[in-house]
């Protein structure tokens, strides 16, 4: 949906889908009709908005039209093997997979300069631009570390462990002052890390946003105790300690409801989408994060157990930040 407008994007899904899968319908709900339709050679994995442009990405490229009518083809950019459709659009530039696994292109708008970012080694599973477009979240198929670059350099910020095991990232969300980053995964559990930006806490002080004093992971919280993210103590601070004791941790986490979810049934349309456009076998979405504000999360799954939950970020007595479950509800049949 763009923003606030009354324009979304349609795709075809689902068992009986209204529209194929390899059409974008941008409907104006105002009129209740569609404005724009595009349409393609294989199934489209995911559409942005902006009032400018409309990017859709398929499994192996990025295409960028005119939002306008009709619309008008701006560019289009051939990405590695991309099944979960990764690509993020702000205001100024565009970031999607590159020819590489594990790389990341950066496209700004105005002069179309491409800047290209080595993010991980192997293939990439989540990605996510912050509200304001200086920030850039990573990550990969491995799931362990979340990787900050700044998007005006491309210099990594942070690199931030989501835990030693690893996991399918779901969701990266960063809150509207760009101050925390929120991470789901299949282990169902719901990580919120406090996010480094190139502009420092001068310009969130100077927006009026709310952060903790020692932003990205000090080793003192505002109560001058050991802050959370760095989880080992004393343990992260002697030398020759492997690396996993001196990561910077979430400073707070709360297990979400994942729900149980069969695989797609052979011939089911999901099954031909994953088939069609050489994708494995998917559920459907899980823990897809969404920020109301810098202390309220929702976190909303599909399927047969479709819900969305809201978590609260809030302080403790002790000056440390703590997640909260405030409430849940399933919108899909009865709770």
């Amino acid at each position: 949906m763009l923003g606030k407008a009354n324009y979304m994007a349609l795709i075809g899904g689902g068992k009986q889908p209204k529209f194929p899968q390899n059409k974008v319908v941008i409907w104006d709900d105002h009129k209740a009709k569609a404005a724009i339709t595009l349409e393609f050679r294989t199934p489209v994995l995911r559409v942005k908005l902006s009032r400018t442009r409309i990017v859709v990405a398929l499994y192996n490229s990025i295409h960028v039209y005119s939002f306008a009518s009709p619309p008008e083809k701006i560019s289009v950019y051939e990405t590695a093997d991309n099944p979960w459709g990764l690509c993020c659009l702000g205001t100024h530039i565009l970031a999607f997979p590159g020819t590489t696994h594990g790389q990341i292109k950066l496209v700004e708008h105005a002069k179309g300069n491409v800047s290209i970012i080595p993010a991980h080694s192997t293939p990439l599973r989540a990605i996510e631009l912050s509200p304001d477009g200086e920030v850039l979240a990573t990550a990969s198929e491995k799931g362990t570390l979340i990787r900050i670059y700044a998007t005006s350099n491309c210099a990594r910020m942070a690199e931030l462990r989501r835990g030693v095991d690893p996991a399918k990232i779901f969701s990266l969300g960063i809150s509207p002052a760009s101050t925390f980053l929120a991470v789901t995964s299949d282990k169902s559990t719901l990580h919120v890390f406090d996010l480094p930006h190139p502009f420092g806490p001068a310009s969130r002080e100077a927006t009026g946003s709310k952060r903790p004093s020692n932003p990205g992971g000090g080793s003192k919280a505002a109560n001058g105790e050991e802050n959370p993210s760095q989880k080992w103590g004393i343990l992260g601070r002697m030398p020759l300690m492997p690396r996993v004791f001196s990561d910077v941790y979430s400073i707070s986490s709360i297990p979400f409801a994942m729900g149980e979810e069969p695989l797609p049934r052979p011939g089911s349309t999901a099954s031909f989408s994953a088939i069609a456009s050489g994708m494995p076998n998917i559920q459907p979405p899980k823990g897809v994060i969404g920020w109301t504000d810098e202390e309220t999360i929702i976190i909303v799954g599909a399927g047969y157990d479709g819900r969305w939950e809201k978590f609260n970020l809030l302080i403790a007595e002790d000056g440390n930040r703590i997640l909260r479950r405030d409430g849940w509800k399933r919108y899909l049949g009865s709770n």
